[in-house]
């Protein structure tokens, strides 16, 4: 059986998950590339835990339409997963072995980090589902060493999928259109992560926040990055690939990547 990569992938708006783009394409063809994994585990940037990463050990996680203003039509949408609480006891033991204090969740759903680019890349909603929180206040070497820890899951033929987004700084949306143009603060960002990672420059990437180009106007919070650093942990820091680059909104850099 082929070990399965870790994955980041930028979801960008909830709108992905119905809107025509370049990344919506992308992750329509992505599942077909992949060996089919036994369960997912999602580290999302719409959890957020105090502390410590939690874990959802959840049975049958609800769909969480965490957002609004958008279409009847995302509303409508479910993601009928399972859950996984064998793998979830799993994580949640091979955290405490990695030093973390971890909490558990019996009843967190499916928040739109999770389920939009699962709905895309699994349309089944037939593999198992569960997901891991990242940590409010935890420095992105904390989120390494939680994907590090994490790794030896993809032993078990777990995909470990880090959702955020390269660029995400919503206060600078101003109604664009999803094909506007690209400003400099957003591609200069872009392409210096883009050239620390497939330099594999983990050292540096580690310290984006101060060496990175407008890294605070990107992420003016930092959660929708820190899942990244999950994956890039989980992946052994080894063969980074590149999977898909393009921009939606002007100021949504929807970069995907492989770690293995």
């Amino acid at each position: 059986m082929a070990r399965l990569p870790s994955l980041f992938v930028s979801h960008g708006s909830p709108m992905l998950a119905i809107q025509e783009s370049p990344a919506h394409h992308f992750l329509k063809n992505l599942g077909a590339t992949l060996p089919t994994p036994s369960a997912i585990l999602v580290a999302s940037a719409h959890w957020e835990s105090m502390g410590g990463p939690a874990v959802s050990v959840t049975a049958k996680p609800e769909t969480i339409h965490d957002f609004g203003g958008f279409p009847q039509a995302l509303f409508d949408i479910q993601y009928p997963a399972a859950g996984a609480p064998q793998l979830a006891a799993r994580a949640v033991e091979l955290l405490k072995q990695g030093g973390f204090p971890v909490g558990v969740s019996t009843s967190r759903g499916l928040d739109h980090g999770a389920w939009v680019p699962l709905r895309l890349i699994y349309p089944q909603a037939d593999i198992p589902v569960f997901q891991v929180s990242v940590v409010r206040g935890a420095t992105p070497a904390d989120h390494f060493r939680i994907g590090q820890a994490l790794q030896a899951l993809r032993d078990e033929n777990v995909l470990i999928l880090g959702s955020g987004s390269l660029t995400h700084n919503l206060y600078e949306f101003r109604g664009q259109h999803i094909d506007s143009a690209v400003p400099a603060w957003v591609s200069e960002f872009d392409i210096w992560m883009k050239k620390c990672l497939e330099e594999n420059d983990v050292d540096v990437l580690l310290n984006y926040r101060s060496l990175a180009p407008y890294a605070s106007r990107n992420h003016p919070s930092e959660e929708h990055l820190l899942p990244l650093f999950v994956a890039l942990g989980a992946g052994g820091a080894g063969n980074v690939r590149h999977l898909h680059s393009s921009y939606e909104y002007g100021i949504l850099a929807m970069d995907m990547f492989a770690f293995d």
